[in-house]
């Protein structure tokens, strides 16, 4: 099945130690392989899953990643200057929600 022109958007707010996790992962890897656009939002604790490989495998692939700078902020995450992490606000995140086929919350 072909998702070609479809936007799958997915937002992370839970701890790196939560299932949620394996969740977004696998729906991400599985929206990109079936040709969907991946917009994955990371907010709350989800930013710290920046460090997890497979999330930084993903824009590798395609997807768009956006992490809330102020989360980053209140966890002392530093900003990186990287290609393949937009850091952003809630503005971002509801652009998001509005311009994606499909929205998934994993609180």
């Amino acid at each position: 099945m072909t998702l070609g022109n479809k936007k799958l958007g997915v937002l992370l707010s839970t701890a790196p130690e939560d299932p949620n996790l394996d969740v977004a992962v696998g729906l991400g890897q599985a929206a990109l392989a079936a040709g969907a656009d991946l917009y994955l939002y990371l907010i709350d604790d989800g930013v710290r899953a920046l460090d997890d490989p497979r999330i930084r495998a993903l824009p590798e692939r395609g997807a768009k990643l956006f992490v809330c700078a102020y989360g980053c902020q209140k966890r002392r995450i530093p900003l990186e200057d990287s290609e393949h992490v937009t850091y952003c606000g809630l503005v971002v995140l509801t652009d998001l929600i509005n311009a994606t086929d499909r929205f998934i919350a994993l609180n």
